[in-house]
C-alpha cells in the first residue's frame, strides 16, 4: 500500500516521514508526480486548508493522501497570523520573513503577555471516499529574539510551555516528541490502524476520469 504526502515542503516531509509509523505502507511524495503544483489554499480553517491539499494529491495521484496544515496563535495579536501563519508577511515570504515580521509586531510586549500556541490539523483522504483527521497543539510563548538553528519555520521564536529551549533549539528527536504535528500526526496515525485494508486503495482513477474530492 502506498500513502502520498501532500506537501511540497521538504522540511515538513521529512518531519511528517519521521512521525507516520505505518508498517507496510510505502511513502511517497509529489515530486515523482508529474503536473504535481500546489493548490490554492482557500480555506478559512486548518482543517479545510488541510482538506484541500489532501483531495488534490489524491486527484492526482489515485493514491491516499495526508496532508497538513499548520497556525500560530499568538493571544497578543488577537489569535494572528492563524491560519495565515506560512504568508504572514505576504505570498513568497520566506520563514525569515515571517518571523521578523512576528517579532516586529510584538515589539514591546512583554515577555509574560507573549502567549501562544501552534496547531496542526492533519488530514487523510482515499480513493473511496474516506476521510480522516487529527489535531495537535502546543502552548508556548514567542520570545523576544531568534534561538537556535534547527527546525524551520516560526521554531527560532516558539519556547513550549515548561521549556527554556525554543523549538529550534531541539534535536529532532526531541522536537517530535512532543510538538503540534506530532501531535496531529500521531492521532491520526491511530485512526488508520484501525482501518480495514479495503478502505485503503481502490484502482487509480484514469486521468481526466476523477471528478471531486475525497
Amino acid at each position: 500500500m502506498k500513502l502520498v504526502l501532500a506537501t511540497f515542503n521538504a522540511d515538513k516531509a521529512r518531519e511528517l516521514t519521521a512521525l507516520l509509523d505505518l508498517p507496510g505502507v510505502e511513502i511517497v511524495t509529489l515530486e515523482g508526480f508529474a503536473g504535481a503544483r500546489p493548490p490554492e489554499e482557500t480555506g478559512a480553517t486548518l482543517e479545510e486548508n488541510a482538506t484541500i491539499k489532501a483531495e488534490a494529491a489524491l486527484r492526482l495521484t489515485g493514491l491516499p493522501a495526508i496532508a497538513d496544515d499548520t497556525g500560530l496563535e499568538v493571544d497578543a495579536l488577537d489569535g494572528a497570523p492563524g491560519v495565515h501563519a506560512a504568508r504572514f508577511a505576504g505570498p513568497g515570504a520566506s520563514y525569515a520573513d515571517n518571523v521578523r515580521l512576528l517579532l516586529a509586531r510584538l515589539e514591546g510586549v512583554p515577555l509574560e503577555a507573549r502567549t501562544a500556541r501552534f496547531r496542526t490539523v492533519c488530514v487523510a483522504v482515499f480513493p473511496r471516499g474516506l476521510g480522516l483527521a487529527g489535531e495537535g497543539v502546543l502552548e508556548g510563548r514567542i520570545t523576544l529574539s531568534t534561538r537556535g538553528t534547527l527546525g524551520f519555520g516560526y521554531d527560532p521564536v516558539f519556547e513550549p510551555l515548561g521549556s527554556d529551549r525554543t523549538l529550534a533549539e531541539l534535536a529532532p528527536a526531541e522536537k517530535n516528541a512532543g510538538s503540534h504535528r506530532a501531535r496531529a500526526v500521531r492521532a491520526l496515525a491511530a485512526r488508520f490502524r484501525s482501518l480495514d485494508p479495503s478502505e485503503w486503495s481502490a484502482d487509480p482513477p484514469a486521468p481526466g476520469k476523477r471528478e471531486g474530492g475525497g
